[in-house]
């Protein structure tokens, strides 16, 4: 065999090792960019890949829709004094005798200290019967009290207080004094019953309110609460009012600081945020080419993004994002992400290329110090 002849033949030999230590699945983060695309629809995969411009950052750049309904904005304040099923009464009558209906002798008044509202909004007064209390303020009880009064004793004077809260209540979780609080002048909205609850426990950034009235509730940013006055809605006897952290998240893997699921820590995240978020881009094995954002994007987006109309259900996009453009890293910061999203950095290709290098050279190191143990045998 000539030299060029046994070149040829090593060289052969090298590539078919090189392709087998390839092939046999060495170690790396996940997908190439290659296999990405690859199952893409045009591929005949099932998943749109998207490159990120300028028009797709517009379209899918959709906040949470949070806010209450015109029921619960539209809310009457209700008046400190208003008188409602559960209440406790306090009632003085004063007569013009020195023995009246009510006072016992030597004293012209009567003091009736607990007299409860009845859940159907009414209470019972001697003399003067079964009077509607719930709706009515202390002062129209006393007129009414009263009425009834005049024809029975000269000249009735008659005093009526109210418990402040005994049945107006509303009850708070999450918020630092959590518990059941009474609607009074100074917590009769949202804002003043929180205040008085000892305010939140959780970030202000990504705390979220949830007003439950009955069988309809409303959720809003507690941020939006102090910036936009209608939200701070009246309350109502019964509310349940749940103060809770943002419970959104992402998951960052591949060629990243660190891979890891990310819980949000504000309410709008950018692609650029996310990948900071982790660390940044690995700079020993990151593609900065090969950014990917993996969604099931609701009908409405996916139509938009692709400019169609026939896409029914949510479909799964992979939005593809290359740092290295001139205008690549403003397409990253405009990029927002969104719950449930993964953001996923590709290796550079030299990476996978090394790791076979290594294996490679690692296993004809094996092959040599092998071959010299057994001459070493057999010598012996």
């Amino acid at each position: 065999m000539n030299i060029s002849t046994s070149r040829w033949a090593k060289s052969v030999a090298l590539f078919v090792l090189v392709a087998l230590v390839a092939s046999c699945g060495l170690p790396r983060s996940g997908p190439n960019k290659r296999e990405i695309f690859a199952g893409s629809v045009q591929k005949e995969g099932d998943a749109f890949i998207i490159t990120v411009n300028d028009r797709v950052t517009r379209a899918t750049a959709v906040e949470e829709a949070l806010g209450f309904a015109d029921s619960f904005l539209n809310a009457s304040r209700l008046g400190s004094d208003t008188i409602r099923p559960g209440d406790v009464l306090s009632l003085r009558i004063y007569e013009n005798v020195d023995d009246g209906l009510l006072s016992s002798e030597g004293v012209n008044f009567s003091t009736l200290d607990t007299v409860q509202v009845d859940g159907a909004g009414f209470i019972f007064v001697p003399y003067a019967g079964r009077i509607k209390a719930a709706g009515n303020t202390p002062e129209a009880i006393r007129r009414i009290i009263t009425e009834k009064l005049e024809d029975q004793t000269p000249d009735p004077q008659v005093m009526v207080a109210r418990a402040a809260g005994d049945g107006a209540t509303v009850s708070i979780t999450g918020a630092g004094g959590q518990g059941v609080f009474p609607i009074e002048r100074a917590t009769r909205t949202l804002s003043g019953v929180i205040a008085a609850a000892g305010g939140i426990t959780v970030e202000p950034e990504v705390a979220k309110i949830t007003v439950i009235r009955g069988a309809h509730s409303g959720t809003i940013w507690l941020e939006d609460l102090y910036r936009d006055p209608r939200l701070d809605i009246a309350l109502r006897d019964g509310d349940r009012i749940l103060i809770e952290a943002d419970t959104r998240a992402f998951i960052a893997l591949g060629a990243t600081g660190s891979q890891n699921r990310v819980v949000f820590d504000s309410r709008v995240i950018t692609a650029l945020e996310a990948i900071a978020r982790v660390g940044g881009l690995n700079a020993n094995t990151a593609d900065p080419t090969g950014v990917f954002v993996f969604r099931n994007e609701p009908e409405a987006i996916a139509n938009q993004v692709l400019a169609r109309n026939d896409l029914v259900g949510a479909q799964r996009m992979v939005y593809v994002l290359d740092l290295t453009q001139p205008n690549g890293v403003f397409l990253a910061r405009d990029f927002v992400i969104r719950d449930g999203d993964t953001v996923y950095v590709t290796e550079a290709p030299f990476v996978q290329w090394n790791k076979t290098v290594s294996a490679l050279t690692g296993t004809l190191g094996t092959a040599a110090s092998l071959a010299s143990t057994a001459n070493s045998l057999a010598g012996n």
